[in-house]
């Protein structure tokens, strides 16, 4: 049977679309319907949503995130905000989906798709090339940025070990450093009231530790922040820690939890405390609390700054791609 793609409202392809999500082997929460439908209403500014579903008779086995702005599609999001971006298809129908998706596309106006946010193992990645040399496409592939991740060992100790000497030496100072400094306490939140009332912390660090980042978090930001965190908490799919230093916040961070994964999204520090290494230290001890609850990778996601590689992180490579009309 041939498969049909149709044009869909975000509200109808919801349930559907999370199901199929949730078969994929490596699921990212920038690829879940939720965070899908806040992107939209936070920033959709006018653009026209392209959002395609794919089915096999009654079965849905593809969902295209579209957009159209001007004349270039790209995906629906924006990579200062949307780490990874990709088509969610059905495993081992990578090839029949995008097809598909290519043959309604040609029916459209546009002379660029621009794909950012493809990470390794993208089936994208590996069936485009032919698809759009078969219909006539120009294809290009960009290296486009990293995101370091690290695949925890059995137990803290085996991490360690896994550390170059310096890195291990560091780490254990610093987090002696932190710990003798006074009372310390990683807590953490899961509920979706919880979150939204500690989020402040967490925004109110990011803007005090780094000034890319109080540049960055511009009052739609924040209010997308608000907005995400709260509807992917709902989801179950939140974690957003506070270091407390004798009962005081000193560091804050952001995680998805998802699919035996945790994401470290966003993070801030008191910048009073710099000089205990809080920013780092908070940062080991999520990662120390995901390797206990049985996670199965840490990913630090896009960015190559040096703390990534000081923990034992190692490039993950995204890419851009682009399909062009002669």
């Amino acid at each position: 049977m041939a498969l049909t793609v149709r044009r869909e409202d975000i509200a109808s392809l919801r349930e559907p679309w999370g199901e199929l999500l949730s078969r994929h082997p490596d699921p990212v929460p920038f690829l879940h319907p939720t965070w899908h439908r806040v992107w939209i209403e936070e920033f959709l500014d006018g653009r026209e949503l392209l959002l395609l579903s794919v089915r096999d008779g009654d079965e849905l086995v593809g969902v295209a995130p579209l957009l159209r702005d001007g004349d270039c599609i790209s995906f629906a999001g924006h990579h200062s905000i949307c780490d990874y971006m990709d088509f969610i298809v059905a495993p081992d129908r990578a090839r029949d989906v995008l097809s598909a998706t290519l043959d309604v596309l040609a029916n459209e106006s546009w002379t660029q798709l621009d794909l950012r946010g493809l990470r390794d193992g993208s089936p994208a990645l590996a069936e485009l090339p032919a698809l759009a040399a078969a219909a006539g496409l120009a294809f290009e592939r960009q290296e486009e940025a990293v995101a370091p991740r690290v695949e925890p060992a059995n137990d803290w100790d085996e991490y360690l070990a896994s550390l170059s000497k310096r890195n291990r030496h560091e780490l254990r100072r610093k987090l002696r450093r932190i710990q003798a400094a006074g009372e310390l306490e990683l807590r953490t939140y899961t509920n979706a009231d919880d979150v939204e009332a500690h989020l402040p912390v967490l925004l109110r660090f990011m803007v005090d530790s780094r000034s890319d980042k109080a540049n960055f978090l511009s009052e739609q930001m924040g209010r997308f922040f608000h907005r995400m965190a709260r509807a992917l908490a709902d989801e179950g799919l939140v974690r957003l820690y506070e270091l407390e230093l004798d009962a005081k916040p000193v560091a804050s961070v952001l995680c998805f939890d998802y699919g035996g994964q945790l994401y470290l999204y966003n993070s801030g520090y008191d910048p009073d405390y710099a000089g205990l290494g809080v920013g780092i230290g908070s940062k080991a001890l999520c990662l120390r609390d995901a390797l206990e609850a049985g996670r199965h990778c840490v990913d630090f996601l896009r960015g190559s700054e040096p703390y990534k590689y000081d923990l034992g992180g190692r490039d993950q490579q995204i890419y851009r791609c682009l399909v062009t009309r002669p």
